[in-house]
């Protein structure tokens, strides 16, 4: 090894991802420990380093051309040492000139005295907040004046950020391309109206209210109007023409604007997840199928509510506008809860429905959850999609060993996942390993499934008696404390 060149050297040490590896390798030699030292870009630090201020000293003197710190101090305790602090940002931002993006996690004692030190990070992209309890507004709104290559922003738990001068300040410099917003209870959705011509250069954006599935939701809440149309006339000037990726979970809407104005105003949107947001109705899906016709990925986790009667927020009519406007989409997640397995009325959409779709679209990824209304029938009408290469089942209950041997017929499927299908058994998993076609194969909480019925099924085989329970796979466990 000490005949090799220094670029092979550091091409082979460049090609390690592994953090333990790395260590071990810089140990080996000399020239392996320089290398290690000048090439490594990324660190982590948490519980077990102690003392933190001396660890992270050292670290940042080791590896000049650190790029990506992050300070994770998750399941703390006091018997861990203190905590980094406000003053240790400071280290960071004068020994790391090259740190582009930073993140803190459960860091108590860092509040906005530290982050005027973040000005020193005249590289600084991306900067990720989660539980870090002392942050507010105001420090955010230094961050947003001194870091002038800022372009993400993430915010997962951090309770003291309310008023929004620091987003109005972002939107009007329109500097952020990525925003997310996660359990932070002092931002609502009609704050975050006030991000203005920021909406213009952002292609990622991700809000969730504090709460979780129940966070804006009750079975007994007053309807909600289905024939409403906030897009018609357009209530927002705002524009969000360089959007991609979507998100929205866990809020009700009723029949304010709020951050459904979105769903008509983003043109080049390629990925939508909308998760249990109360108050739409098939007026929202049916203006994006027709403003955003490049998309290539949806996914709906749905609830039932009082609608025109009991059931899920979308139609069948939504189904086929996606159908006769999106000729792009590939990916197609459904997933329902709290719907009664005896009433599938209570589901809005029909397995008709979602055969039109399947029909229409190029789809390659199927996932149905909870989809009550899917049968031996619609696997009969997936045997026949060319396309599709990988579906997951979970909580199927109409599926039975008929319906595998329909799905072992489709062309290219590859990856097959089953879960909580409880009418699914060993004769089913039989027409599997006679077709030779699945590449990967996991079946978890499949009751009436062996696990010597599983081998041989797939080139990867995963196989368990116990898995998440449904309500878990359906993000709704804070109904299930403990």
């Amino acid at each position: 090894m000490e005949d090799l060149p220094e670029a092979l050297l550091a091409e082979i040490v460049l090609r390690i991802t592994s953090t333990s590896d790395l260590n071990s390798l810089s140990l080996v030699s000399k020239r392996l420990y320089i290398i290690d030292s000048s090439q490594r870009s990324a660190i982590r630090i948490g519980c077990g380093s102690f003392p933190a201020r001396e660890a992270l000293a050292s670290l940042c003197s080791r590896f000049p051309n650190l790029s990506k710190v992050e300070i994770d101090y998750a399941r703390w305790t006091s018997g861990h040492g203190n905590q980094l602090d406000n003053k240790d940002l400071l280290v960071i931002s004068s020994q790391c000139p090259s740190l582009t993006e930073l993140t803190l996690s459960f860091c108590s004692d860092i509040n906005d005295s530290g982050l005027p030190y973040l000005a020193y990070c005249k590289n600084l992209i991306y900067l990720r907040l989660n539980s870090v309890p002392e942050i507010t507004s105001s420090g955010l709104l230094s961050v947003a004046v001194s870091c002038k290559s800022l372009s993400g922003l993430l915010f997962i738990a951090c309770e003291k950020i309310g008023s929004v001068e620091w987003l109005e300040y972002l939107g009007w410099n329109g500097i952020l391309e990525e925003l997310v917003v996660k359990n932070c209870k002092g931002i609502s959705q009609y704050d975050l109206l006030q991000f203005g011509p920021g909406w213009m250069k952002l292609r990622k954006f991700d809000f969730e209210m504090k709460g979780g599935f129940w966070g804006g939701h009750s079975y007994e809440e007053g309807g909600f109007d289905p024939l409403y149309n906030v897009h018609k006339p357009s209530r927002s000037d705002i524009w969000c023409e360089s959007l991609k990726d979507l998100r929205l979970a866990c809020f009700k809407t009723e029949t304010e604007v709020g951050l459904r104005f979105l769903l008509g105003k983003c043109k080049s949107l390629e990925r939508l997840r909308l998760e249990y947001v109360h108050g739409l109705n098939d007026n929202d899906i049916i203006v994006l199928s027709e403003s955003c016709r490049n998309i290539k990925s949806i996914s709906l986790w749905l609830t039932p509510t009082r609608y025109d009667g009991f059931r899920t927020a979308f139609t069948d009519n939504s189904l086929k506008a996606l159908a006769l406007n999106c000729s792009m989409l590939e990916a197609v997640e459904l997933t329902f809860a709290g719907c009664e397995h005896t009433y599938p009325s209570e589901i809005g959409f029909t397995q008709k429905g979602l055969v039109v779709l399947i029909q229409s679209c190029p789809i390659r990824v199927l996932v149905l959850n909870g989809t009550n209304f899917f049968d031996d029938e619609g696997m009969m009408t997936l045997s026949s999609a060319t396309l599709l290469e990988t579906l997951e089942l979970v909580d199927c209950r109409e599926v039975t060993d008929a319906g595998l041997c329909f799905i072992a017929r489709t062309p290219c499927l590859i990856n097959l996942t089953l879960r909580h299908c409880k009418r699914v058994t060993d004769v089913g998993v039989a027409e599997l390993i006679h077709s030779q076609k699945l590449e990967s194969l996991i079946i978890e909480c499949c009751r009436r499934v062996s696990e010597k019925a599983v081998l041989g099924s797939g080139r990867s085989v995963q196989y368990s008696v116990e898995t998440a329970s449904p309500g878990e796979l359906k993000r709704i466990y804070p109904m299930f404390p403990g």
